[in-house]
């Protein structure tokens, strides 16, 4: 059974989005980091309003060390533009920073990360809220939101809404709804992306 130290030892104190981007270099509170190609930390405005929050780095992220710069991102930059939101006015980051996957042959195939990966990565999550403090965070699929809100979490259920969760003893508003990579795989992908634009309109519409 795999045990998983946790990244709380490694989260700097103080020195803002800066340091911790630096400190995750070296983080080794899972086993992640062994296989992928490098960290991929948050990206975005210090004092973002909206915190978008995703699974883990796929493929393209590990290799480029940015997230949300494969298929499913360039999906979310569109569903961004139609849901009349800047994405250079928002912070991107994932629950998981590293990738994690199985090779077939020559590719590199995402596989979810298990339970105690993502708490083991809780900490840098609540580091980055804590310091860019949005006044939104949307969780883009089950993942990133039961990381926040519990297990128990179904997006399925609760997708679009306003809810509250609290990270760090500090208590955040947040909007769920699928992720990009979910639309990309849907059998009707004009209207699973026609939901993912109306969920998303709702943070326009909050802000």
């Amino acid at each position: 059974m795999t045990t998983h130290r946790g990244a709380a030892e490694f989260v700097p104190s103080t020195g803002g989005l800066a340091a911790l981007r630096r400190a995750a270099e070296g983080c080794r509170g899972c086993d992640l980091y062994a296989g992928a190609t490098q960290v991929v930390f948050g990206e975005g405005p210090g004092k973002a309003r909206v915190v978008m929050v995703g699974e883990q780095p796929g493929d393209r992220e590990d290799v480029a060390g940015h997230p949300f710069v494969g298929p499913a991102g360039k999906l979310l930059d569109r569903a961004l533009d139609a849901a009349g939101l800047a994405r250079s006015e928002i912070y991107f980051t994932n629950a998981v920073k590293h990738f994690k996957f199985e090779e077939r042959g020559k590719r590199r195939i995402h596989k979810q990360p298990a339970r105690g990966e993502v708490v083991a990565c809780l900490p840098w999550l609540t580091a980055e809220l804590r310091a860019v403090r949005p006044e939104l965070v949307v969780c883009l699929g089950a993942v990133a939101a039961k990381a926040l809100f519990g297990t128990s979490f179904k997006v399925s259920e609760r997708r679009g809404t306003l809810e509250r969760f609290t990270a760090g003893d500090v208590e955040y508003p947040a909007l769920t709804t699928v992720h990009p990579s979910a639309v990309l795989r849907s059998d009707d992908r004009e209207a699973a992306f026609e939901g993912f634009v109306q969920d998303l309109k709702v943070v326009h519409e909050g802000l």
